[in-house]
């Protein structure tokens, strides 16, 4: 791979700025949170997204029409990938720390394997399933499970003044979020054939723009003052949401993926955890604990294991990242 960088950089390099977006928007995410509601930062956010492609989708349903028996699924995929993804995701970043769910997120591989073993028949191999058992084991870990249990919270962590069960919640609620995604991409995974990864997620936002509608109405009507609360910093980071995460990282990640290989732009995903932590200490003010490690380094060996030898045959939707 490293000839290749030099001979042609430019798909590695779109590849490593998507995934620095994606690492950087954890902390714009929980930054934005705190003066957006969250169905309503969503509803803006699919809202504004739908808009911007609009032209491109039409335009590429004049090419391939779209059969009514695949709207099911289509349909599917955006409550999966959309509307369960960013509700679980949202809800879980707002409790739990940036670091925690930048890394929980990496077992949405392995979570393919899986799932991909069970509904689609593919193969799997031992190393796979040990390296499946150790990435859940560091989830687990991450989550927190072995600390409760035994009581003693790691010191200096939030769980010390009384959150650890909002600790807790926030970390399932990113482990269910990751569920949700890679159950909407193993669906996606079937109609792939018929349609583009633009199709799919063209729709998958309209789907997301009208489910977060009626819950982003509920919060309006409940406290219709938020909207004064909204700072210049929330709507930068409305803008980088929607422009730079959802729709320049998309379409960086893409075009290096059709230039390289799908094992290529997966190995790069490594590098958002990272830039998410860098960021996380630097502006949110959050530490790194000793069982977090251990949990984090079980997670990458897991995920090297568990898809070692696999090839996935779907490109991978980024549409959740926020």
């Amino acid at each position: 791979m490293s000839s290749q960088i030099f001979k042609t950089p430019m798909p590695y390099i779109a590849l490593i700025l998507a995934h620095m977006i994606w690492g950087a928007n954890f902390v714009v995410a929980k930054i934005t949170l705190q003066e957006f509601p969250p169905m309503s930062l969503a509803f803006l956010r699919f809202a504004l997204a739908s808009l911007f492609l609009a032209p491109f989708f039409l335009a590429e349903t004049k090419k391939v029409k779209i059969d009514k028996k695949d709207l099911p699924k289509l349909i599917a995929v955006g409550v999966f990938i959309i509307t369960l993804n960013i509700s679980f995701f949202f809800e879980g970043i707002k409790r739990t720390s940036v670091i925690d769910a930048s890394v929980l997120i990496l077992i949405i591989p392995m979570l393919s394997v899986l799932l991909g073993w069970w509904f689609l028949k593919e193969k799997v191999y031992l190393i796979n399933l040990l390296g499946i058992a150790l990435g859940f084991a560091g989830a687990l870990i991450i989550v927190g499970v072995p600390q409760i249990f035994a009581g003693n919270p790691p010191a200096g962590s939030p769980r010390e003044a009384g959150g650890s069960s909002q600790i807790l919640l926030g970390n399932i609620l990113i482990i269910l979020a990751a569920t949700s995604w890679v159950i909407g991409a193993t669906i996606s995974k079937k109609i792939l054939k018929n349609y583009s990864t633009l199709i799919i997620t063209a729709i998958a936002f309209l789907v997301g723009t009208v489910t977060m509608f009626i819950p982003a109405s509920f919060e309006y009507f409940q406290n219709p003052a938020w909207t004064e609360g909204v700072t210049i910093l929330g709507i930068l980071g409305l803008i980088f949401i929607t422009l730079l995460s959802s729709i320049s990282a998309y379409f960086l990640f893409e075009w290096g993926l059709s230039k390289t290989s799908v094992i290529i732009a997966d190995f790069f995903q490594y590098i958002e955890p990272l830039v998410a932590t860098l960021l996380a200490i630097a502006i949110l003010g959050e530490t790194i604990s000793v069982s977090f490690i251990s949990g984090a380094v079980l997670i990458s060996v897991g995920v090297i294991l568990g898809t070692f030898a696999k090839e996935a045959h779907h490109r991978h939707h980024k549409a959740h990242r926020m």
